[in-house]
């Protein structure tokens, strides 16, 4: 188990992450004390398989919208409320939630890029609760990852919205400074 926790990129907001490994996959479970776009309340689960395939994700924002759904790791999703495919996702492999950082380890993980390579993907977004239209559910968002430094530097594209930043992350995968928009913050007793 690892415990991480991060703030937005001017010290305000806090999250704290666990991330688990078993023999199924990875489980990133946290809590957000969110500033961006507002203030609000988050808590996230995401599961994935063996291969860092999103699995499952739910996103409760307290006292607001609440959402799970369920992917086959092939890029077909359920709406886990009532039981509906989300076809806008077909070909989706990974989750974004728009509250965190942690989920950008899953393509980091997934992909196994080698210096200078890139990925094209499509992510299925999970917006902040200022940008939900109609139904709470995830929407497809092309990205692109490329490999500065194996296992430690990744260009994150959000192709869908025109934004580019170099991550820096730790062995696990795991962001440790998102540039403009989340830094890590060290762990204390």
């Amino acid at each position: 188990m690892i415990s991480v926790r991060w703030h937005n990129w001017n010290g305000a907001g806090l999250e704290h992450c666990v991330c688990r490994y078993d023999n199924d996959g990875l489980s990133l479970e946290g809590v957000v004390a969110g500033t961006r776009h507002g203030l609000y309340g988050a808590h996230y689960l995401v599961r994935t398989d063996r291969l860092f395939r999103t699995r499952e994700v739910t996103v409760n924002y307290v006292g607001g919208a609440r959402m799970h759904v369920e992917a086959d790791g092939e890029g077909n999703w359920t709406n886990r409320h009532d039981h509906q495919p989300i076809a806008a996702l077909e070909g989706c492999i990974d989750v974004d939630i728009g509250v965190t950082p942690a989920t950008n380890a899953l393509p980091i993980k997934r992909l196994q890029l080698r210096k200078d390579e890139s990925q094209d993907i499509l992510a299925a977004y999970v917006p902040l609760p200022d940008q939900i239209e109609g139904d709470f559910l995830p929407r497809p968002a092309p990205q692109r990852y490329t490999c500065l430094v194996p296992a430690q530097t990744y260009r994150y594209e959000g192709l869908f919205r025109g934004f580019t930043a170099v991550l820096e992350i730790d062995q696990d995968g795991l962001v440790i400074d998102y540039p403009d928009t989340f830094r890590r913050v060290p762990l204390s007793a």
